[in-house]
């Protein structure tokens, strides 16, 4: 289906208000804005002068003292239920002439539990001004004029929502090996199955049931005819399927619509009642024996009766095989909106500062609380009580875990519905889902839960939140006055006298109503119970509820799937869980969203909280915050305990890096330790060759010097051995042979004459010392044959010592050298 693309919308605001660029504060982007500002504007709740801006986002405060952002009198345009004229007239003293000017007030009752008034200069239009803006911005007529639109591209693009709808339809089948894509929707081709379901792609365009997603678990054994032909017996087609699956002992929680049994509950269906017997599947016990089920109606039994007379109705237990039918007694979406209302006066009246102004332990000189009015106090505590919040969240926590017993003790199915089956349905159904199966417990599986569940299921946000829908139609949420009073309570009177400029008409006309907020206050019920099930934080549901109620992205927006895809919704929107994601990459576990003591191992099955655990407290993260400021900071435990372990991460990753360090230099020690070992080894084989070689040459010194040779050395490492004739052995020679003459008749040399023969040792081998590279096969005292002359001479011993002589040999043919040289040496 081809989405229908938003117009580009002009803002609303004109020339004359003027613009300027101003940054977002806290995790916002920062962000182009037009805004209207109004000077000299008080926040009555704190007495705190500013200025005032109404942006295309938010209404925004800044103080006139720090420059800084105010986050009381902040507030999303989206988050405000209503917002009304207010003028106030200070008591006078009695006899006195009233002649000071009466106040003129703006309030602000917001969806997130705060009410805020802002005080204007008097005989000014300031307060017009902002009032015309907020008339034009805050709730604008069409969808296509909601700041998710407006604001332009978003980094923090949508992904496809049906692509992961499927993805934890396979992981509920046991088909987790399967991993769907875009092109799988597109061509249908995603009906899986096991055993006992399947998914049917029978509502692929909507024509079975509207408000349904595209993709439905349903029995195996019914086929798609007989899914269309029980829809007829449905409210609004919304037929009985599938939302979880027991891994283990095949028992389903399923959700549907009320049965339209008409007033006489005489109506039947067969397609339906088979369709419902076929929930009831056998048992894993090897009898063959059916497993009971359970059909919980979230109303009150009269409530039921009472819808019969429209059609609708409850089942009777005698026309659906092996049931018993349970009413769960709780109201409609009309009384929680006015049991929240009473809620936030209660908090706003009854808190450490208030909407007037005063504080309330000072209020009537101490009555209300300090003076000791015992009756005064237990008044206010009893006011809590008669806001029916608490009970009414008792009762949807009662609801989900008798349902999550039944599962998970009995092994038995539930089938869960309410009128439409789209608000207390979902409520217990995706609170159920979190009893049973941990993975909703983490990041990831919340926000499975959420889009299957609340999403997918056609939860009617924009009808709930109070946002424009698809058709254009937004309701009217009384913008022009409110009550005269900021409270119902008479306390509130002492400051002044309030006198509303138009009347407030009822609330009970419109379809606005905080389900889904009551929805995640119970979810921060079950977080306080058990602390260690949960991987994300308080403050992660409270950021999370603040975005969901300032539509600034588009996941939320619109009443089903098939309206968010006619929005074009994935293209034009960014997306709150990719804005998460981003948020928790940039610090990693140390984000405050997640949970310092979640243990995955702790409670990695059901959590079954008892009946006595089930009494709900007000939750102070979300519900205390703007009464009560100090009070509501039950989480600074939490904030210490985060910055201790982001200390003690800081100092484990020091210890880590001193170990790593440590380790690298005893790497480093020991290889140098076996570098030294190494060259110990090697000086004290040198030093043995040397000793050796030094051996050797003495040895050959002492031969060469036997020759009457001097041996010279140079600095390069050669030698120069001179051979010298005896003086004395020459004399001896002399007297006893005669001069020889040469063969060839040449001249007789003189054999007195001294001679010298120069030898120079070239070194082959520069690791040998200059003695002992004389050459053995080159000794003068050779033959000619190569035999040796001295054989009992110490360089025959060492010859292998003698390498690379080169000698004059021409010179030793020209000695004329007698054997009584030799034998007179």
């Amino acid at each position: 289906m081809a989405a229908l693309r938003p117009p580009r919308s002009v803002s609303s605001r004109d020339s004359s208000d003027g613009s300027e660029r101003l940054d977002g504060a806290g995790s916002w982007d920062a962000l182009e804005w037009t805004k209207i500002e109004g000077h000299g504007v008080v926040l009555v709740n704190r007495d705190e002068a500013g200025t005032l801006f109404v942006t295309n986002f938010r209404l925004l405060f800044l103080s006139d003292g720090t420059r800084n952002i105010v986050p009381l009198g902040t507030i999303p345009l989206a988050t405000i239920e209503k917002f009304n004229k207010m003028v106030v007239k200070n008591q006078s003293a009695p006899r006195q002439i009233d002649r000071s000017p009466t106040r003129r007030l703006l309030q602000i009752i917001g969806k997130d539990m705060r009410i805020i008034v802002f005080g204007f200069r008097p005989r000014t239009k300031q307060r017009r001004v902002i009032f015309d803006a907020l008339l034009r911005c805050a709730k604008p007529a069409r969808i296509w004029d909601l700041y998710a639109f407006t604001c332009g591209p978003s980094k923090f693009s949508k992904p496809n929502s049906k692509v992961r709808l499927l993805n934890e339809y396979f992981r509920l089948l046991g088909k987790d090996s399967h991993c769907a894509s875009v092109s799988m929707v597109e061509e249908g081709s995603f009906t899986l199955s096991n055993d006992l379901w399947r998914i049917s792609n029978t509502n692929s365009n909507y024509t079975v049931c509207s408000s349904y997603p595209f993709a439905l678990i349903v029995p195996k054994s019914i086929s798609d005819e007989e899914v269309i032909q029980a829809s007829t017996f449905r409210a609004r087609c919304r037929i009985p399927v599938v939302s979880w699956c027991h891994p283990g002992n095949g028992a389903v929680l399923a959700r549907s619509a009320q049965p339209l049994v008409g007033l006489m509950m005489n109506m039947r269906s067969n397609a339906d009642e088979k369709l419902v017997a076929s929930l009831c599947t056998q048992l894993v016990d090897g009898k063959g024996s059916r497993r009971k089920l359970y059909i919980a109606d979230a109303r009150p039994r009269k409530n039921a009766l009472a819808n019969g007379a429209m059609g609708g109705g409850s089942e009777s237990s005698s026309n659906y095989f092996h049931s018993e039918i349970v009413f769960f007694g709780i109201d409609n979406i009309h009384a929680m909106r006015e049991s929240f209302a009473r809620l936030r006066d209660y908090l706003d009246t009854h808190g450490a500062t208030s909407s007037d102004g005063m504080s309330s332990f000072l209020r009537h000189g101490g009555s209300t609380w300090g003076g000791g009015n015992l009756s005064s106090m237990s008044a206010s505590v009893s006011t809590l009580g008669d806001s029916g919040w608490l009970i009414h969240v008792q009762s949807v926590l009662a609801g989900s875990a008798w349902i999550t017993a039944r599962i998970a003790l009995e092994s038995a199915s539930v089938l869960v519905h309410c009128s439409d089956g789209w608000d207390r349905t979902s409520q217990l159904v995706s609170l159920a889902n979190l009893m049973l199966d941990p993975y909703y417990r983490t990041f990831a599986g919340f926000q499975a839960l959420v889009e299957k569940d609340w999403l997918a299921f056609g939860h009617p946000f924009s009808d709930r939140i109070g946002m424009p829908s698809v058709s254009g139609t937004s309701f009217d949420l009384n913008r022009q006055s409110s009550t005269g009073n900021l409270s119902s309570s008479p306390v509130r009177q002492s400051s002044g006298s309030f006198t509303p400029q138009t009347s407030n008409t009822s609330h009970a006309q419109n379809n606005y109503s905080p389900i889904y907020l009551q929805w995640v206050d119970c979810v921060s019920q079950l977080l306080r119970m058990y602390p260690f099930a949960f991987e994300f934080s308080s403050t992660f549901l409270v950021d999370f509820l603040d975005c969901v109620l300032s539509c600034r992205f588009g996941n939320f927006l619109c009443n089903s799937e098939e309206e968010r895809e006619k929005c074009g919704i994935h293209e034009a929107c960014g997306c709150l869980w990719a804005y998460f994601a981003d948020l928790r990459s940039l610090e990693g576990s140390s984000h405050a969203h997640y949970n310092l003591f979640y243990d995955p191992l702790k409670h990695n099955g059901p959590i079954f909280p008892p009946a006595a655990a089930l009494a709900p407290t007000l939750w102070p993260q979300f519900n205390l915050r703007w009464g009560c400021p100090s009070e509501s900071q039950a989480g600074e435990l939490e904030a210490e305990s985060r910055s201790m372990a982001i200390k003690f991460s800081e100092l484990l990753k020091a210890k880590e890096a001193a170990e790593m360090k440590a380790k690298e230099y005893s790497v480093a020690m020991e290889t140098l330790e076996a570098e030294l070992r190494n060259e110990k080894r090697l000086s004290s084989s040198a030093m043995n060759l040397a000793q050796r070689a030094s051996k050797e040459s003495a040895a050959i010194k002492r031969a060469i010097l036997s020759l009457g040779c001097r041996v010279n050395y140079t600095s390069n490492g050669d030698c120069t051995v001179d051979v010298e004739s005896n003086p004395t052995g020459s004399q001896e020679k002399s007297m006893q042979s005669p001069p020889r003459k040469e063969s060839d008749g040449t001249k007789e040399r003189d054999d007195n004459s001294d001679l010298s023969v120069s030898v120079t040792v070239v070194s082959d081998d520069v690791s040998s010392s200059p003695l002992g590279q004389v050459c053995e096969t080159l000794c003068p005292l050779r033959t000619r044959d190569g035999s040796c002359q001295w054989p009992s001479a110490g360089c025959a011993q060492l010859g292998s010592q003698f390498v690379g002589l080169k000698a004059n040999f021409d010179a030793f043919d020209h000695l004329s050298i007698y054997d009584s040289y030799f034998e007179s040496n």
